[in-house]
């Protein structure tokens, strides 16, 4: 069986991270759909693994949390009863707003059970008391309260809207923005750095790089698996292999995760090799 070489591999990768459909991943690197679909698995699969294991212990100080939407199949307004695995999906994504690390992200629904796990699974990564801010969910309250307790400063950005417009022409531009409220949740948050404005902008960085979430196009996911695994190559590459053009180095080495940029080839070789199978003895045939 043929299998990409680690500078194939690295060429297919920078393709996908620098927002290029599958399929045109498969024309420019000359493979077929089915090759670059099984290699955004592995590397997905291994990078989420990577992350989950190097993301620990984190000095964070200031924390903003956010929800960006996408959708898989369908919207959820077009997805017939009963079919599961479609509709919309959010993914949760927490960045330090010091070092522009996102240290722990989700891909699920909006609800109150997701909100649990994914702050659960951001607290324990933390080393320090941290700043907390997130916007006016109020899902958030609960889970932050059950994963922190009382060991954590933490408010909310209420943002609040006008209507959206009414006429056809004008039914993708954005609502009105009206004002913004600081609400104190728990503890003693410095109102000064109650903000989200950091994890805003890196949802538009996840916009133009991941291909599934460029709006009014056909490239949306047709698999949840799919999508969280291009969600995971994502964040590999912006936390280990993107320099940040504020810090001028990567996040992961601002949080002194990592000493150096990490190339596409490293992430690459991320994924495991498979082992191979012994040959059985060779038969001479009559």
């Amino acid at each position: 069986m043929n299998r990409l070489t680690t500078a194939k591999r690295a060429q297919i990768l920078g393709l996908l991270v620098e927002g290029m459909s599958l399929r045109a991943a498969s024309r420019v690197a000359d493979v077929s759909i089915n090759t670059i679909t099984k290699l955004l698995v592995d590397v997905g699969t291994a990078c989420a693994e990577f992350q989950d294991q190097a993301l620990c212990n984190l000095p964070c100080q200031r924390v903003q949390c956010d929800e960006i939407w996408s959708f898989v199949g369908a919207k959820q307004k077009n997805v017939a009863n009963g079919a599961a695995g479609y509709g919309d999906v959010w993914t949760w994504t927490a960045l330090c707003a010091d070092t522009k690390l996102i240290a722990s992200w989700m891909v699920g629904s909006r609800d109150g059970d997701a909100a649990k796990t994914f702050i659960a699974d951001l607290a324990p990564r933390l080393r320090n008391r941290v700043q907390l801010t997130t916007d006016g969910h109020r899902v958030y309250v609960e889970a932050v309260e059950r994963a922190f307790g009382a060991d954590v400063d933490y408010a909310m950005l209420v943002k609040v809207y006008g209507e959206g417009p009414k006429s056809d022409q004008r039914r993708y531009s954005p609502s009105e923005f009206v004002c913004a409220t600081k609400q104190k949740i728990n503890g003693d948050p410095d109102m000064a750095h109650v903000s989200t404005s950091y994890v805003e902008r890196q949802n538009l960085t996840m916009r133009m790089s991941c291909r599934r979430f460029t709006r009014l196009t056909n490239a949306f996911s047709k698999k949840v698996d799919n999508h969280a695994h291009a969600v995971a190559l994502h964040f590999m590459h912006y936390n280990f292999g993107r320099i940040h053009k504020t810090l001028r180095v990567t996040p992961a080495m601002e949080a002194g995760i990592t000493d150096h940029v990490w190339s596409l080839e490293e992430i690459a070789s991320l994924i495991p090799e498979p082992e191979s199978k012994p040959r059985g003895p060779y038969k001479k045939r009559a």
